[in-house]
């Protein structure tokens, strides 16, 4: 088993719950909100994640996991009891998935739809060609690009 230390000595371990070390460390995107619920509604229902995990009252803070399984990275939303941390800065932070398959794309996007969700105009209108944007509850916007990554 691979470990390593942080800067405030928390051993923490390269291998996975499932038991497997990762040549790529996995990665998870933290995100605060002050809508939980919401949050979590809009990435599973309309976005299509599926819950990892979750925990409540983690000293003080609440957090849902969700991603793919199996993908090696997730999404962590997490709300501090307490504590406000409002909306996005700006409109041009973004989570992006590609989906060069076209029932895939087609897919995500009517899901969107019908969980009531409408496309927004993109600060780069690069994604309004080669894709459809969405906002989540705090701000934050969500691209479902109709290509293939390009890396």
């Amino acid at each position: 088993m691979h470990t390593f230390r942080v800067s405030v000595g928390i051993e923490c371990s390269m291998t996975s719950s499932k038991g497997r070390t990762h040549a790529v460390p996995p990665l998870r995107i933290a995100r605060p909100t002050d809508r939980l619920d919401a949050m979590v509604a809009f990435y599973r229902d309309a976005i299509g994640l599926a819950v990892l995990g979750s925990f409540d009252d983690h000293d003080g803070v609440d957090g849902v996991m969700l991603g793919f399984a199996g993908a090696l990275w997730h999404l962590e939303l997490t709300h501090t009891r307490g504590h406000v941390v409002g909306r996005a800065p700006n409109a041009d932070h973004l989570l992006v998935l590609y989906l060069p398959d076209d029932s895939d794309f087609t897919s995500a996007v009517q899901r969107m739809e019908t969980s009531g969700h409408r496309p927004v105009a993109s600060l780069n209108p690069y994604w309004d060609r080669c894709g459809r944007t969405y906002e989540d509850p705090d701000g934050y916007r969500v691209v479902f690009a109709h290509s293939a990554p390009p890396v």
